[in-house]
């Protein structure tokens, strides 16, 4: 038998990839002394995805170390949170949570035996919880409440009174599961602090904090179950592994935003040791790292290539899903998933020679928007009015556009800018030249026509996706058909706003970092 690991040892493998530690000293106090309970919780809302093996990774920690785990499925504070998940559907999203998040840590080595899980609502709406929860109420401030739900809770124009509940919920939690310290991302960091100031008012022990990073999803902006392109799903087929994963953002040399690098230092490292780049002999054959540190070090310096990395990501990640995908494959867990999330109704396709009595749903959703970054701009070979751009847009290699701005926008403002851009559009030849999208642009309604380009947020990455407030889900079509017009019935309805916001239907285009606006044109159309 090996040796038990030393209160060093178990601190080190308890905080590593951590962002942050609050109450080390209070960590290593407890590790002299005895084995630290601790409990990771999880609202049963949006379906799990691939960027849930980061804190599985860190619970495999935590196990090794020799911690007694708790697992909660917080379905209570799913239904507080806006009504994520409705009330209806919450036994059935926390029986999936149940079934989903044990299949990812056996899939990964975790012995259930030794964790311990626990729902919500098992203690939550107890005599002696409520009473704790209206106790608290009477010494926390409305201010305090708000901004300790900020990163969380899903922030509304008109926010709900169940929202200023989460926080105080989140801080019982501690003493009710009895643990020495919860272990979160860093968006929890003021719920955690707000715990810390609050839960010895009523006379409760202060516990300690763990908090991972917030790990990019695929489109460089955080991984989220509402953005279809940021995130792999635990059942996605094989087949949308790898078209979700050459859509990803993977920059030659960038390390900063890479969700497929984070992906590997977060959940593969850990997990193996080691990572292997999976290449052809002629680019130098298959590559072992050990080191986390050495594999981003090749890639900034672009020893390895974007499209290796995402192969082999690809492969290591299959290995991961293939015994998820297979325990759903009983026809009990076919019909819970299919409970827990029911799908949109979608028309059934018109027999040959009849109408469609269900007319195709046209929404915003279905548009692949994306940001781009402009690498190059050129005039038209053939056409004065046309540029040619190359416009990076998160895949391996950049999208060929030609647009008609040449009139309208000067070639240097144009280079190095980030743009909005259609994806998936048909490609088609203009003069010669096929374009691979369309940069979308604020136009003037009168005479003299004056054009801008659509601006996202700054900081934006190239290909993260741009959607419309209120349909962040759906998967947008491969391709949209040129004869079914989605795109032009769509864009009937898009205008600039008073403030120079892009809108549908007066509901705001959005990335995760805010509102997609343009420079002056209020008022005017988009095309």
């Amino acid at each position: 038998m090996e040796p038990a690991p030393s209160p060093q040892e178990k601190y080190h493998l308890i905080t590593r990839n951590l962002q942050e530690v609050l109450g080390e000293d209070k960590l290593m106090a407890i590790l002299k002394e005895r084995e630290l309970k601790i409990y990771w919780g999880t609202a049963t809302t949006g379906k799990p995805h691939v960027a849930y093996f980061v804190p599985m990774s860190k619970i495999a920690d935590f196990l090794k170390a020799g911690c007694e785990v708790t697992i909660l499925f917080a379905d209570l504070h799913a239904y507080l949170d806006n009504m994520k998940a409705p009330w209806e559907l919450l036994e059935l999203r926390t029986r999936y949570y149940e079934n989903v998040i044990k299949a990812m840590l056996e899939s990964i080595g975790v012995p259930l035996e030794k964790l311990k899980f626990v729902r919500g609502t098992d203690y939550q709406l107890s005599k002696e919880y409520t009473l704790d929860v209206y106790r608290l109420s009477s010494v926390v401030t409305q201010h305090d409440a708000k901004k300790a739900g900020a990163e969380v809770v899903k922030q509304v124009e008109h926010p709900l009174l169940s929202g200023l509940l989460y926080p105080g919920l989140q801080a019982l939690d501690e003493e009710y599961l009895k643990v020495d310290a919860q272990f979160g991302g860093v968006d929890q960091r003021k719920i955690f602090t707000f715990a810390e100031k609050y839960l010895p008012s009523l006379g409760y022990a202060k516990r300690v904090h763990l908090m991972n990073p917030m790990v990019p999803g695929l489109t460089g902006s955080k991984m989220s179950s509402s953005e279809e392109d940021s995130k792999i799903d635990l059942l996605d087929r094989k087949e949308d592994v790898k078209k979700k994963l050459k859509k990803a953002f993977c920059e030659p040399g960038n390390v900063e935003n890479n969700g497929v690098l984070s992906f590997i230092k977060h959940v593969l490292f850990p997990l193996k040791s080691e990572f292997v780049v999976l290449r052809e002999e002629k680019w130098g054959g298959n590559k072992t790292y050990t080191a986390y540190e050495a594999l981003e070090k090749d890639f900034a310096e672009q020893v390895v290539h974007p499209g290796d990395l995402k192969n082999s990501v690809e492969v290591a990640l299959n290995k991961l899903l293939d015994p998820i995908r297979e325990k759903f494959n009983s026809p009990e867990l076919k019909k819970l998933t299919n409970a827990a999330y029911p799908s949109p109704s979608k028309a059934k396709p018109a027999e040959k020679g009849t109408k469609n009595s269900e007319p195709e749903t046209v929404v915003p959703s279905r548009l692949d928007i994306r940001v781009g970054k402009v690498i190059s701009v050129e005039k038209h070979p053939d056409a004065d009015s046309l540029y040619v751009e190359k416009i990076d847009v998160g895949e391996p290699e950049p999208r060929t556009v030609v647009s008609g701005l040449v009139q309208f926008v000067p070639k240097e403002q144009l280079q190095d800018r980030l743009v909005v851009l259609l994806c998936n559009l048909k490609p088609q030849k203009m003069r010669g030249v096929e374009s691979q999208g369309m940069v979308l642009c604020a136009s003037s309604l009168g005479e003299p026509r004056q054009v801008e380009p659509l601006d996202p947020p700054a900081g934006c990455c190239a290909g993260e996706r741009v959607y419309v407030e209120g349909y962040e889900g759906g998967e947008p079509d491969d391709e949209l058909k040129p004869k079914k017009k989605v795109f032009e019935k769509l864009q009937a309805d898009f205008r600039v706003s008073e403030d120079c916001v892009a809108q549908w239907k007066q509901r705001n285009f959005l990335t995760k970092l805010g509102r997609v606006s343009c420079k002056s044109l209020k008022g005017g159309s988009i095309s």
